[in-house]
């Protein structure tokens, strides 16, 4: 990749939480399709992020994680937590294994159910494939060993993603071609065949705004590349008769906000972001009502600065600016 993307550090491990929590199913029959069978399914699972938060809340290993806590029940109708370890950052951990061990036996001490933990390894380091932690000393023998998928080993079966009605068989290309593909072109080439993919698959206008924001999250490109990436987006739009996505927002939006921060350098910063999150709320929630036109009208620079930060997420004008 380009040196443009020095500033743009592609996020993985926030694509893994949101995949998990909407795909979660799908993500089981895929990688653990053994568990999968052992699923009572038709009671749904839920995610248990607090509890999870409890049990993690002193880990500082400076590294950031995909881990995800989900209930399910069992086919016969025992509840069982599944703790799922992502492992997606570029430089193996080596203290993986130990990490699963500590937070399953965290979780079994502070909740007292079962928990069965399974590891995804997205790196693309061929041996590095943790599957137990163990230690023994005079006489006293522990040993935990969990379920494990590598995602590299789908090269091999490519074919067979491509081929599949599985929605997360997306999710496992896309993190497979940003791990493995740097040059920013072949970046561009590759996220376009993976949108046409989506486009073709038939999904519903939901599942297509999820997995697209999905792959865009995954696979990040450099910042002169993103004009022909929106480009042929449309064109496939225009072609599939597909619904409006959000990677086409999300540009659009940044060029405004870089146009204003422009204008702002020359008849000053704050006149210059107030004017471009004025034009980002209207474009996103439509004419402002008096309340938040007085309120940006009062702002700090600080406050402006975070909204401008938070707008992309913000799914209203309370949530953003606070309630009036």
């Amino acid at each position: 990749m380009t040196e443009q993307d020095a500033d743009r550090p592609t996020d993985h491990d926030s694509p893994w939480k949101e995949a998990l929590e909407h795909y979660f199913q799908e993500f089981t029959q895929l990688l653990f399709p053994a568990i999968y069978d052992e699923v009572g399914w038709p009671r749904g699972y839920n995610p248990m992020d607090k509890e999870l938060q409890q049990i993690t809340a002193d880990a500082n290993t400076g590294r950031r994680h995909a881990d995800k806590l989900i209930q399910v029940y069992a086919r016969d109708g025992s509840e069982t937590w599944v703790l799922i370890h992502v492992e997606v950052q570029g430089a193996p951990e080596e203290g993986f294994a130990q990490r699963m061990y500590t937070y399953q036996y965290r979780l079994r001490d502070r909740y007292g159910v079962d928990v069965v933990s399974l590891a995804v390894l997205a790196d693309t380091r061929e041996r590095f494939r943790p599957s137990a932690f163990q230690y023994e000393r005079w006489g006293c023998m522990l040993s935990f060993t969990f379920p494990m998928a590598k995602l590299i080993d789908w090269e091999a079966r490519w074919a067979d993603l491509e081929a599949s009605d599985n929605v997360f068989a997306l999710v496992v290309m896309a993190q497979i071609k940003a791990k493995r593909v740097k040059d920013g072109a072949t970046r561009k080439d590759v996220k376009i065949a993976l949108v046409r993919l989506l486009y073709e698959r038939g999904y519903s206008r939901e599942q297509i705004v999820q997995l697209f924001r999905i792959i865009d999250w995954m696979i990040q490109l450099p910042r002169d590349l993103e004009p022909e990436f929106v480009q042929a987006v449309y064109a496939l739009q225009e072609e599939k008769m597909m619904p409006y996505v959000n990677t086409i927002e999300r540009v659009e939006r940044e060029k405004a906000l870089q146009q204003g921060v422009e204008q702002g350098i020359e008849r000053g910063r704050h006149q210059g972001v107030e004017g471009t999150l004025r034009k980002q709320l209207a474009l996103k929630f439509g004419e402002l009502p008096e309340w938040a036109d007085e309120r940006i009208a009062a702002a700090t620079d600080a406050q402006l600065d975070d909204w401008v930060m938070r707008i992309l997420e913000a799914d209203s004008l309370e949530s953003l600016l606070g309630k009036h």
